[in-house]
């Protein structure tokens, strides 16, 4: 059984008491939900979803639950709204920004700053491309591209989370001050990297790809791609859960455009809220990303700034925590007006 929220309201206070319910703790109200078994597809109000046993009681309160804050140092990640991690790339060859900032730890610094200026919360630090064919980085070449900007951006007071695959870089990264590990691969790349990263209690997001021990950019055939992501996503943290992490300090990326074909990445993003029932926050990874230029007349890499913010909305609208995006300002100014909208929504 999966359970993903809908008919979102605006105004709670417009409806009896325990007919619609709080998403995740956030900013979002609903009032039913699509149950699916398998094949089957029905509406359940939100009033009468006890009916429907342990399973959907637990996915219920895991839907409903609050997100507990990361306290991370002198820094502090919220979940009670949306935000934004700033996209930093200190490679020559990531198929947005490739080369921008390689070889200058100082530079790219700076360009990080500037992102946390504009209003990111998070500054997520990656030394290797993922792209479809990118070349793989020794992981001490790795590790020596992202330590300087890591070290420089945490002096500087940003919170940092480092996206690597690999337990050397995420052992420097954290001791040059990151926060934050984000593995594409969730810890299944480097059998080394689970045991360290739950040693040294950072949280972590799994994000989800069909083959992550090869890449991540498998095509395999889904049947129904939103509930076997969450599966499979299910699976995976119960997994690192048993391995000593805490649940509260685990978030999920569906992982869009990694081993998925338009069609998958569009249902994804339509089934969002579902992965509330993973009781996690969720990670949303869209931005300039191929999907856009596929609904877009093939716009190039550099002219999908509309897109991205559009993703990122609907990302909000879902209910998501946090946005990785490379066009901060722009989607920072966005998400304030969506606030604005949502408070003007709440007012009686």
């Amino acid at each position: 059984m999966h359970l993903r929220p809908i008919h979102f309201a605006d105004a709670p206070f417009a409806y009896p008491d325990g007919h619609v319910a709080r998403l995740a703790g956030g900013m979002q109200w609903f009032a039913a939900y699509e149950v699916s078994e398998g094949d089957a597809r029905r509406i359940v109000p939100v009033a009468d979803i006890a009916a429907l046993g342990e399973r959907a009681a637990t996915l219920h309160a895991r839907i409903t639950s609050p997100r507990p804050a990361w306290v991370l140092g002198e820094r502090t990640l919220r979940f009670d709204q949306p935000a934004v991690a700033g996209i930093l790339n200190v490679t020559p060859d990531s198929f947005s920004d490739g080369g921008a900032h390689v070889d200058d730890p100082a530079g790219a610094a700076a360009a990080g700053m500037a992102m946390a200026a504009a209003g990111a919360a998070v500054i997520d630090v990656g030394a290797e491309s993922t792209r479809p064919g990118a070349t793989l980085v020794w992981e001490e070449d790795e590790a020596r591209r992202a330590a300087p900007v890591v070290e420089r951006l945490a002096r500087a007071g940003a919170l940092v989370s480092i996206d690597t695959r690999k337990a050397p870089v995420m052992e420097a990264a954290l001791a040059a001050g990151a926060g934050i590990v984000n593995d594409v691969s969730a810890l299944l790349w480097d059998e080394r990297a689970l045991d360290l990263v739950a040693r040294s209690g950072a949280p972590v997001v799994l994000m989800h790809s069909p083959d992550p021990r090869a890449g991540g950019h498998g095509r395999p055939t889904y049947r129904h791609v939103a509930t076997e992501v969450f599966d499979w996503l299910e699976a995976r943290i119960a997994a690192v859960v048993a391995a000593g992490f805490d649940r509260a300090r685990i978030m999920v990326d569906p992982g869009i455009g990694f081993g998925k074909s338009l069609a998958d990445n569009l249902a994804l993003i339509q089934a969002l809220p579902l992965f509330h029932g993973l009781g996690c926050p969720i990670m949303l990874g869209t931005s300039r990303k191929r999907m856009i230029g596929a609904l877009d007349n093939e716009a190039p890499v550099g002219e999908r700034l509309g897109g991205s913010v559009a993703l990122a909305v609907a990302g909000a609208q879902a209910g998501v925590q946090l946005l990785r995006v490379h066009d901060v300002a722009a989607t920072v100014q966005a998400l304030r007006v969506w606030r604005g909208l949502r408070d003007r929504a709440l007012a009686p």
